[in-house]
């Protein structure tokens, strides 16, 4: 929901939570998926000189 033209904080929160509401239920995370600092890191390339 876009409520950027709302310059009310208490007013914005009321819409969203409306919103949040109405909205179709979010689907569950799948088992094989990892979140958040689960998740593979991406090594660092090298600095320096480039290669190409």
């Amino acid at each position: 929901m876009n409520t950027t033209k709302v310059t009310d904080k208490d007013e914005r929160k009321k819409l969203k939570r409306a919103a949040r509401k109405k909205a179709a239920p979010k689907a569950k995370r799948a088992a094989g998926v990892a979140r958040g600092d689960n998740k593979k890191k991406v090594k660092k390339i090298a600095k320096g000189q480039r290669k190409r």
